[in-house]
């Protein structure tokens, strides 16, 4: 057992006894479901978006009268597509339709929190705000302490940038531990000059999630109510305040079992590096209109309150997914995204601060955006395959439809471009469609605004990051693909030069 930091020497993590291996075998979920999730949720979008077609169809009078030309393209243009402007009920019904489906989400997914803010079931819900308020009135726990696990693998050229953003901050944390896994660069000799904890994984095969187990089952056991858990990746730096606004906010609400970071990308690597920042920015923007209500507590920084990791590590194998003892999912491709749903499948409350903000690296190469996007939406679809159709997970469901429904509709719009640009001897600009490109241009400055010029230019220029869709959404339909023909996902390494760093590389987990 590790003592409470309060207590213990600063090296007690590294000095007490070896840690277990973690030599098992991940948690092998089977049954069709688990396969079918990624076609359950395309076939799904794709009914709406035929029924949709349907419906305006048949008020269309193009239709009703087919085309007179013989040539094929003329005829598919005809029945894809009417140039003429739909009728005002039309469009207004579409409109309707839209907002009530995003109000009917949206209301969901507040009842869904509500009810779980108010459980008072510990059997189903035993993080539920209620539950823990009334456990830890008049106690108290001592000052929140700050313990960071920062899991690094080969990540001799980003570490030195994270330790010292975590020693920099204005609330400094009590400890900081490098989860030195399988290494074989100079990441350990890196760690220990910039003076902080090492601790080395024994015999670890479980990637990331593995190692962390390793430590966790060590360090939870001595950790009190109010001695957070940070983890940090690597390459994250984080900016000056995080950790005070996190601290602040843990010990000002009792209920609160994790904070996550909103993270921005990285400067560098041309087009393909402003492409993922403004989906950042995006990201960060829709967090900050959510009041915090998070997603996902991303992997680049999150804390935790021992009790909540406790409890999942607790549930596992019962109630949520996983081995018990287990913190980690080990079986999960998206560790951060499983927790997620974790947390929240027993009624744990979480946010993400726009205080709370760090810096993440960027993909250099198309070819490593790939990889890290596939397995993003390979282990999104196979968390919801773990879960099922529960209430914590309703939200992700009707994500992932969304995204499907999108990747339809773009394909879609890029079929119609193509035949109008091979059916028509003359481009004609329609004042209605022009108007929507022109309604969608600027919602892509707005929302991108804070990025700087650079952010805008892209944004307004439309056609680039419709591109950029187009290549995340061949993302989507492979990891679809791959989940639904049982093909074995995999993390790959690569290696990629930091900006303005010619010769150093560092090799990425993905």
């Amino acid at each position: 057992m590790i003592p409470n930091p309060r207590r213990a020497p600063e090296d007690a993590l590294a000095a007490s006894a070896p840690l277990l291996p973690a030599t098992a075998a991940p948690v092998r979920r089977s049954g069709w479901f688990r396969r079918a999730v990624g076609v359950l949720v395309l076939g799904s979008a794709g009914g709406a978006a035929t029924l949709l077609w349907f419906a305006v169809a048949h008020d269309s009078a193009t239709l009703q009268a087919a085309p007179s030309d013989d040539d094929l393209l003329a005829r598919g243009w005809g029945m894809l597509y009417d140039t003429a402007a739909p009728r005002v009920q039309v469009v207004l019904v579409a409109v309707a339709l839209a907002v009530l489906l995003a109000a009917g989400v949206a209301l969901l997914d507040d009842r869904i929190t509500t009810r779980s803010r108010r459980s008072v079931n510990f059997r189903a819900n035993p993080l539920a705000p209620k539950i823990v308020m009334a456990a830890t009135r008049g106690v108290f726990a001592g000052p929140v302490t700050v313990t960071v696990l920062i899991p690094a693998h080969d990540e001799e050229v980003s570490l030195g940038a994270t330790i010292s953003s975590l020693l920099a901050q204005s609330h400094r944390p009590e400890r900081i531990v490098v989860v030195a896994d399988n290494c074989t660069d100079s990441t350990v000799a890196v760690a220990r000059s910039s003076g902080v904890e090492v601790v080395e994984s024994v015999d670890n095969v479980l990637k990331k999630a593995g190692a962390l187990n390793q430590v966790l089952a060590r360090l939870l056991p001595g950790q009190g109510d109010n001695d957070l858990v940070m983890v940090v990746d690597a390459d994250t730096v984080l900016d000056d305040g995080f950790l005070a606004a996190a601290v602040d906010r843990m010990t000002q609400d009792r209920a609160l079992m994790a904070i996550g970071g909103l993270f921005y990308g990285q400067p560098g690597f041309g087009l393909l590096g402003q492409f993922q920042r403004n989906e950042y920015i995006r990201y960060a923007r829709e967090m900050r209109r959510r009041r915090g209500r998070v997603f996902v507590l991303t992997g680049t920084a999150a804390l935790f309150r021992p009790l909540a990791l406790r409890t999942v590590a607790a549930s596992r194998g019962q109630s949520i997914p996983g081995s018990q003892g287990d913190v980690y999912d080990t079986a999960a491709l998206t560790e951060d995204n499983e927790l997620t749903i974790a947390l929240k499948s027993l009624g744990g409350l979480m946010i993400s601060p726009e205080e709370c903000t760090v810096v993440t690296e960027v993909m250099p190469t198309w070819r490593n955006l790939w990889a890290q996007r596939l397995r993003w939406q390979r282990g999104a679809l196979e968390n919801l395959g773990a879960y099922g159709i529960t209430p914590a997970t309703t939200r992700y469901w009707a994500q992932q439809l969304g995204i499907g429904y999108g990747v339809i509709a773009l394909a879609a719009y890029v079929v119609l471009i193509a035949l109008m640009a091979f059916s028509l001897s003359t481009w004609v600009w329609f004042p209605f469609w022009a108007g929507l490109g022109a309604l969608f241009a600027i919602e892509r400055v707005v929302t991108v605004w804070k990025g700087g010029w650079r952010a805008r230019l892209l944004g307004l220029a439309l056609f680039p990051e419709l591109a950029f869709a187009i290549f995340l959404n061949a993302v989507y339909v492979k990891g679809i693909l791959d989940i639904s023909l049982g093909r074995q996902a995999s993390w790959k390494h690569v290696e990629h030069t930091l900006p303005g760093a010619d010769q150093k590389t560092e090799t990425v987990l993905l």
